[in-house]
């Protein structure tokens, strides 16, 4: 997970488990789900971003659709609910590029809520309601949360589904939208 991203994470014990854990990733069979919120509403309601990711031409520290080496990138993404200046959306990574949810949403315009890397962070000035823009201003870390991972068990060889409920600070800023988040009964 980047940084300032919320949610669930796998690690190996041991180096057999790393290495099935590290093939599932490489043939793509792991899956995992995002929940964001991002700025401004998008022009659909499902999509999927296809643009290669690879390090931004003059910001080493930025990944980026614009450079040169970039490798394949798939993320797929439906919203959940639009808000005046927000969108709500679930999200989910075909391939596992640095910052690629990040990146995608950024380059298409709708910056994740909260990211000061890629943009989320200079658009909160221009939220309208005060009481959200205060608290998107206040943001603890970006609004991007690995809320589910799913993977086959290395030794056992079962289906193993881990889920997470959202941190306090982003069902905060639901909360001011007016939007409760339950799905499944495991985000509340």
């Amino acid at each position: 997970l980047d940084k300032d991203t919320s949610g669930v994470m796998v690690f190996a014990k041991s180096d057999p488990a790393h290495q099935h854990l590290s093939k599932q990733f490489q043939d793509r069979t792991v899956k995992r789900d995002y929940l964001a919120l991002v700025f401004g509403k998008l022009k659909q309601s499902s999509g999927a971003f296809s643009e290669p990711i690879g390090r931004h031409p003059v910001n080493r520290k930025k990944m980026s659709v614009q450079s040169v080496r970039g490798k394949p990138a798939l993320t797929r993404w439906k919203v959940m609910q639009s808000f005046d200046q927000l969108s709500l959306v679930e999200a989910a990574l075909a391939t596992g590029r640095t910052h690629q949810i990040r990146v995608h949403f950024s380059s298409a315009g709708h910056p994740v809520v909260g990211d000061a890397l890629y943009g989320g962070e200079r658009r909160a000035g221009g939220i309208v309601n005060v009481n959200l823009r205060r608290a998107i201003q206040k943001l603890p870390a970006l609004l991007l949360h690995a809320r589910s991972l799913t993977f086959e068990h290395p030794i056992s060889k079962k289906i193993l589904v881990f889920d997470v409920p959202i941190p306090d600070y982003f069902q905060e800023i639901l909360n001011i939208l007016g939007f409760l988040l339950i799905i499944e009964g495991f985000l509340q």
